[in-house]
Formats: C-alpha cells, sequence, structure tokens
C-alpha cells in the first residue's frame, strides 16, 4: 500500500527532482499543444524558472507518497486570485486521489479566489478541474480566454472559483 501523500514546497535540495517531473509534464502536453524538445532534448524550463526564486507571490511543491508523483506551480500566492500555473501527477500515479488530494492540500494553504486554467482539448485535465471544482468551490465560474501570442491555438478553459 502507498504511504500517504505528502506536499512540500521546492527546496535547494528537491529542485532536481522538479525539473526532470517538469520534463515529464512538458512531454504530457506536447501531444495537445504541438511542442517539441530542443536540440539536447530537452523541453524549455521558461515557465518553471520564475517559480524557483522565492518571491512570496509564487509556490513550487513537490506531491510524495513513497517518493515524487507531481508538482503544483501556484502564481499570485499573496496578491491573488491565486493561479493554479501549472499542476502534474505522474501517469502511474493518476486515477488514485492523488491529484485531488494535491488540490485540497494546496486551497487548503492558499484560500480564497482562484483561477484554474486548462486546454479543453485535455479531456483529462477538463474533467479533473471540473470534478474537483464542484466537489470544493464555492462559487464556480467558467471563461474562455484566448492564449497570449498563439492566436492559431484554442482559447484556454479558465475556471474561477473560491474555496474557504
Amino acid at each position: 500500500m502507498a504511504a500517504p501523500l505528502s506536499l512540500a514546497p521546492v527546496t535547494t535540495e528537491t529542485r532536481p527532482i522538479l525539473e526532470r517531473l517538469w520534463q515529464l509534464y512538458r512531454h504530457d502536453l506536447s501531444g495537445f499543444r504541438g511542442m517539441l524538445p530542443d536540440e539536447a532534448g530537452m523541453f524549455h524550463a521558461r515557465s518553471l524558472l520564475p517559480f524557483l526564486d522565492r518571491d512570496g507571490e509564487r509556490g513550487a511543491h513537490l506531491f510524495r507518497t513513497d517518493g515524487p508523483v507531481g508538482f503544483a506551480l501556484v502564481a499570485r500566492a499573496v496578491s491573488g486570485p491565486r493561479l493554479m500555473s501549472e499542476f502534474f501527477v505522474v501517469r502511474g500515479a493518476r486515477r488514485r486521489g492523488l491529484g485531488r488530494a494535491a488540490a485540497a492540500e494546496l486551497f487548503a494553504l492558499y484560500p480564497g479566489l482562484w483561477e484554474i486554467p486548462f486546454q479543453e482539448e485535455n479531456a483529462a485535465a477538463a474533467r479533473f478541474w471540473r470534478r474537483v471544482a464542484a466537489e470544493v468551490g464555492e462559487s464556480v465560474s467558467e471563461e474562455r480566454r484566448p492564449v497570449p501570442g498563439k492566436p492559431h491555438i484554442p482559447p484556454d478553459v479558465w475556471l474561477i472559483l473560491t474555496v474557504a
């Protein structure tokens, strides 16, 4: 039986774990947005790097059971509305309630108004976030927003919800 889920901030020591999980995450997303690795076989980390600087407005968290199983990157942690910038659970740990448990812990750490964007064509993410929002959201709405600088791809779905 797997250990219970724990959530911990990324530290200097755990940064390499986050960076490796990031590659798996970007690989998963490559199926939806056509992203390809660079010449070295790596996916870019441009959007990850700001979360590695501790500025109080961003939080980077690792999820663990018997080992690392995912991460979340939260923006506007203080000023709000909180933004679920990135959220990932490795394939082998999915469909066991770990993502919902991680989301619940994040909402407890950062209560208040949240914005959670995802791609509609990512059917698993769409189902997951709508189910989580329905379970924990005190008020939930949905918007379609264009992806900045990328008019050729479909707009993202943004869930807006308040959690206690």
